[in-house]
């Protein structure tokens, strides 16, 4: 079953491109990453998708259920945590929550001091006393109290030290065994690889690729380096060879192609070391932003 369907969705601002024909599914009980530079698009489609703007053109469903039409209702079982929280300044955090708290049809009390406590967030201070940091940490509170079926995730980590980012992501991971689905919008990619099953980048509004994290990973680039005292870069021009660069006693380069060909080519060559590793998953979005 997927949770999330979108199809063709576009979104213009005017006649700024927000996203354009988005299209993906998102599976239930999966945590799936959406990356993306800022500006790609990621907000956007969050946003369209929460109803809280509307698409251009298009269309996408949540639980099987229209975001527009059914927007209301589809969020009582959505837990949402923006790229940016804002409050009222004046309220204690506690205040706050309990009034998020009082939109769901449940008693969200317990769960509230249990994620409190785990993200050493004080319910007695004002919002406004807050750091930045502390803001953020209401706002994971606030988006996950109600235990919801789909969290929804923009960018949730900025602000948060190490130590609370690890403590943030062992949350996320509880709730995704207890079934939750997790959509997680970020450009930290090492964010992405450790906790998604599936990733879609996202470049100036558009799908460029839709794949298993496992898959994205395995590319056939590989990111190789061959050092000597007298190498001759000429003799690793040949098809599949990208982004070379030749230093004193050093080439480097990706090599999309016949690993025997490249052996063959490095072997050659009266060599010192050579090195074949597979790129980073940085290294692999860099590629589709080329």
């Amino acid at each position: 079953m997927n949770v999330i369907e979108i199809n063709n969705l576009t979104k213009y601002y005017g006649k700024a491109r927000g996203i354009i024909d988005v299209s993906f599914n998102v599976k239930e009980g999966e945590i799936f990453g959406f990356i993306g530079p800022n500006g790609a698009g990621k907000s956007t489609t969050i946003r369209t998708l929460l109803s809280l703007i509307f698409p251009t053109s298009g269309s996408a469903t949540i639980f099987g259920k229209d975001c527009i039409k059914y927007g209301p209702e589809i969020r009582q079982d959505i837990g949402y945590l923006p790229s940016e929280v804002f409050y009222y300044d004046k309220m204690k955090v506690i205040d706050l929550l309990k009034y998020s708290a009082s939109f769901y049809k449940k008693d969200c009390t317990k769960r509230t001091h249990e994620l409190a406590e785990i993200m050493e967030l004080d319910l007695k201070r004002r919002i406004d006393d807050l750091s930045y940091g502390n803001k953020k940490k209401v706002g994971i509170v606030q988006g996950l109290l109600h235990e919801p079926k789909l969290i929804m995730l923009d960018e949730p980590t900025s602000g948060l030290d190490p130590l609370m980012q690890q403590k943030f992501f062992d949350i996320i991971e509880k709730e995704n065994k207890k079934g939750a689905t997790v959509f997680f919008s970020s450009h930290i990619l090492a964010e992405v690889q450790a906790l998604c099953n599936r990733v879609a980048i996202i470049k100036e509004g558009s799908i460029v690729k839709l794949e298993d994290i496992k898959t994205l990973s395995a590319v056939h680039y590989k990111k190789i380096t061959v050092r000597g005292d007298k190498l001759d870069e000429s003799k690793f021009n040949i098809e599949g060879v990208s982004e070379l660069q030749k230093q004193a006693h050093e080439i480097k380069f990706y090599y999309n192609g016949d690993i025997n060909k490249m052996i063959g080519a490095i072997g050659a060559e009266t060599v010192q070391d050579v090195l074949i590793e597979e790129p980073s998953l940085e290294e692999i979005f860099m590629h589709y932003y080329k």
